[in-house]
């Protein structure tokens, strides 16, 4: 097939850098709005369908950019600096087209269609894992949402909560069991205008209010056989990939970064721009304002070395192991808390005004605890594996046990 879009990855990085930067001040002009709204930017995904970017990850030889994990986190920190909750949008469905593990499982047929929807119409996919009763599947369980086989096809009833992007999905990867006696699970993949599908408008809120993740809800949906894309055994699911978890890490993690950088270039505008009677000259040139610029630069400056290297070890065949990939998210992501909660703390009042913007960038990059796997969870998986991996060495079933009280 022949390529229908440039290969980022080869182009010249002043032309990249010259399109994103124009998506990335046209989107920042209506970002305010669509948050106090909690409305999609419709408007966002029609200039990234122009541009190719929707299909940005697929590969060149079957039509799209062919983009590898360090263009797809540049692409998606340059976006979330302009308006984030289309960044995450964007990051979702770069993680179906690509990231997700299993994709080679798929029907190979059902692979190429969603792809050349993508690359054709600007399709968007989201992979819809959460539910009510559940939570998140990253906690183990099986999902309520239920697929029955029916003749020569499924039928899918169930409801998904914190669904990413809802109204603008094209297509819906639905996390369910089937209704065997011994249950399979995974995903099964459901076009979003099939009858017994609505949407029920529950998302408000307290930041990326634009990406409109209501519940999905699914009443006797049907969908043909070949629509489940990837089922197995539920132990089978709970086998580390180290591939996707670098893919979810980084996007993630450049995301929740790109919301610091804006608030960072906010808080230098204002510090330049703020001149108290008091002082005399504006607040840059007081050294305490320099110190916190300097701590939140040094921050931003970590993130960037944990996601290139991340990168470059990923795009080049030898992704981390799933554990470091999970701690660099956490670290990526508290730091960007971090930097912006200094320039918040600094200015006080004036950071929690709505009338400017570092409120709205405060409140967006604490969203950042709530994706998983969430804090708690990494730590504790890192601390198990570090405590395994040191009884492997001494050739202990367990940890070796202290002599003397315990502490």
């Amino acid at each position: 097939m022949t390529a229908v879009y440039t290969n980022l990855n080869s182009e010249n990085s002043s032309s990249i850098d010259s399109k994103l930067a124009e998506l990335r001040e046209n989107f920042s002009k209506t970002a305010a709005h669509y948050d106090a709204t909690g409305t999609v930017p419709v408007e966002n995904f029609e200039a990234l369908r122009e541009k190719g970017l929707l299909a940005l990850t697929i590969p060149v030889e079957r039509g799209g950019m062919g983009g590898v994990l360090a263009t797809a986190a540049k692409v998606i920190r340059e976006i979330a600096q302009g308006e984030p909750s289309t960044a995450l949008i964007l990051a979702m469905q770069y993680m179906s087209l690509t990231g997700m593990d299993g994709l080679d499982r798929w029907p190979k047929h059902i692979r190429l269609m969603l792809e050349q929807r993508a690359i054709s119409h600007g399709a968007l996919a989201n992979a819809l894992r959460v539910e009510p009763e559940l939570g998140t599947p990253s906690r183990g369980g099986l999902p309520a949402t239920l697929a029955e086989r029916k003749g020569d096809g499924w039928v899918i009833t169930g409801r998904k909560i914190f669904s990413t992007g809802s109204y603008v999905l094209n297509y819906m990867l639905v996390w369910a069991r089937t209704d065997d006696d011994r249950p399979l699970v995974g995903y099964f993949l459901v076009p979003k205008g099939e009858q017994g599908v609505r949407i029920e408008e529950s998302w408000n809120h307290l930041g990326m209010r634009a990406t409109a993740s209501h519940d999905v809800v699914l009443e006797k949906v049907k969908i043909p056989l070949d629509h489940a894309v990837d089922i197995r055994q539920p132990p089978d699911w709970q086998i580390a990939n180290d591939r996707q978890s670098s893919w979810m890490a980084v996007l993630l993690g450049a995301l929740y970064d790109g919301i610091a950088q804006s608030a960072r270039d906010w808080f230098i505008h204002f510090a330049q721009t703020r001149t108290p009677s008091n002082l005399g000259a504006a607040l840059s040139t007081l050294p305490r304002f320099q110190d916190l610029v300097g701590r939140i630069d040094a921050l931003l400056l970590a993130n960037r070395a944990l996601l290139k290297n991340f990168c470059d070890c990923t795009d080049n065949g030898a992704p981390p192991p799933t554990t470091d990939a999970l701690l660099m998210k956490y670290l990526v992501t508290k730091n960007a808390i971090d930097a912006v909660s200094t320039a918040l703390e600094a200015i006080g009042n004036p950071g929690l005004t709505r009338h400017n913007e570092l409120e709205r960038h405060y409140r967006n990059v604490l969203c950042s605890r709530a994706h998983a796997p969430q804090n708690d969870t990494i730590l504790i998986a890192a601390g198990r594996s570090a405590f395994d991996a040191a009884a492997q060495k001494l050739n202990l079933s367990k940890p070796p046990r202290l002599s003397g009280s315990p502490i």
